[in-house]
């Protein structure tokens, strides 16, 4: 899958998370928000979604506990 990353400007408000979740990683369309992330994979700057983007190419896991996405290599 491709990933695009990037900052949440909104974050603390409505719907965005608390002001700590200050990530949106955007998957096939679908957008989720993260306090962290981690990235195993070599990644790129990428104009998408009306934005500027860290882009990347792998597999998304999710630890719901912190909070943080971890995108590392297909297997």
């Amino acid at each position: 899958m491709k990933y695009h990353i990037r900052y949440n400007k909104t974050a603390g408000e409505p719907g965005r998370g608390t002001l700590d979740h200050k990530w949106r990683v955007f998957e096939d369309g679908k957008e989720y928000i993260f306090k962290n992330f981690k990235v195993h994979v070599p990644c790129h700057n990428e104009f998408a979604h009306g934005d500027w983007n860290l882009a990347c190419e792998g597999t998304l896991s999710i630890d719901r506990e912190t909070s943080t996405a971890t995108i590392k290599a297909a297997n």
